[in-house]
């Protein structure tokens, strides 16, 4: 059974915004969204101290923050986040989905951040808090695969320049809609093989959801960019030869006999989409094998024919296929196979999870859970 099925301890207060979106500006913002760009009426915070624990949990109006300058967040960046969406289905109802695993992998980071651990039961109760509150800003079931983005995130708001755990933390969830990642259909990504920069070691936060793992990436994806390439891929800190992840995406590598290969976690985020990707593809017949996965064996199997076909996933983008692959001095054109449901693999397996999250298929695997 599910940790998501314990009551919240949580007591919540609601004040409502006083400057609300108009229906008009906000039927203009849901009619294109694009992704970050725009933010819900409210937003959810609750503070933590050790003598008090979670307490002055509320939602209130969306606003900027106070934040003192020796706030320890801003010096030690003592942080961690989610992602996660809400989506509304035909009959008008709305649902997360997943979020007793993004409520886990919280767990987890905050563990290695040192953050206290905000219960599963609480971080679900949080999120349906706001997106109950913020019910109109969910987009309407009919108009493609936008959604309601969610962005849970905790940090350390301790005014305090010594190095240790701080003392007051804040947790917070904000909400943003989001209209379909691709614009005009799917399209494959080129890659940028990075040979310089590394993103997480053995022992490090790479298995952590941090704003730092991200700020490390970006010095990496501005030499993509530089080199015409649309993300860039990371090979581990220990060898240089092993297969991570992309910039925000897991990878997969579909074989000629029908198995998919995805490097395995440790040093990598542990993605919602990623596992569930793996069930579905299971379950569709394609065998996962996670384990380490060398540059050479996507460069030679791909040379080869053994590899047809590259794929890559994670919350905004659900499934994107990987085209060609760039490195210094040399490229490899990947397999990638036109678009449509049933064109390749990835395709399918896209398809599968978004008719799942959207309400358009079955929920075997109880994955839904409803907020309105």
């Amino acid at each position: 059974m599910s940790s998501e099925s314990a009551a919240s301890s949580l007591s919540i207060t609601t004040t409502p915004s006083d400057h609300p979106a108009s229906p008009e500006r906000l039927a203009e913002i849901l009619a294109d969204p694009g992704f970050g760009l725009h933010f819900t009426d409210h937003m959810l915070v609750a503070e933590w101290t050790p003598d008090a624990g979670w307490h002055d949990v509320r939602v209130e109006a969306y606003g900027p923050l106070t934040l003192d300058p020796a706030a320890a967040v801003l010096h030690y960046a003592q942080e961690v986040f989610e992602g996660m969406k809400a989506y509304r289905h035909a009959d008008g109802s709305v649902h997360t989905f997943r979020p007793d695993q993004n409520a886990e992998r919280m767990v987890r980071s905050c563990r290695r951040l040192a953050l206290p651990e905000l219960p599963v039961p609480d971080f679900v109760e949080a999120v349906d808090a706001l997106v109950r509150t913020d019910e109109r800003w969910v987009p309407d079931a009919s108009e493609g695969e936008k959604s309601l983005y969610l962005r849970p995130f905790m940090f350390a708001s301790e005014a305090f320049l010594g190095v240790r755990p701080a003392q007051h933390v804040t947790f917070m969830v904000i909400a943003s809609p989001a209209g379909a990642y691709f614009k005009g259909g799917v399209k494959p990504v080129s890659i940028w093989l990075t040979e310089e920069y590394t993103r997480a070691g053995r022992g490090g936060m790479g298995a952590a959801k941090t704003g730092g793992n991200y700020a490390s990436s970006l010095v990496a994806q501005q030499e993509a960019m530089a080199h015409g390439c649309d993300q860039v891929v990371f090979l581990d800190a220990s060898e240089g030869r092993y297969v991570e992840e992309l910039g925000g995406m897991n990878l997969y590598f579909v074989h000629r006999d029908g198995r998919i290969v995805t490097p395995a976690t440790g040093t990598i985020l542990e993605g919602i989409t990623r596992d569930s990707i793996i069930t579905l593809a299971e379950k569709s017949g394609h065998p996962v094998e996670e384990r380490r996965f060398s540059i050479e064996e996507w460069k030679d199997g791909v040379a080869s024919g053994e590899i047809t076909e590259v794929f890559a996933c994670g919350t905004a983008a659900v499934v994107t296929p990987v085209g060609e692959l760039r490195w210094e001095g040399g490229s490899l054109p990947s397999p990638v196979a036109g678009e449509g449901p049933d064109a390749s693999v990835g395709a399918a397996l896209r398809q599968q999870l978004v008719d799942v999250q959207f309400g358009r298929a079955a929920d075997e695997h109880g994955w839904l859970h409803r907020v309105v």
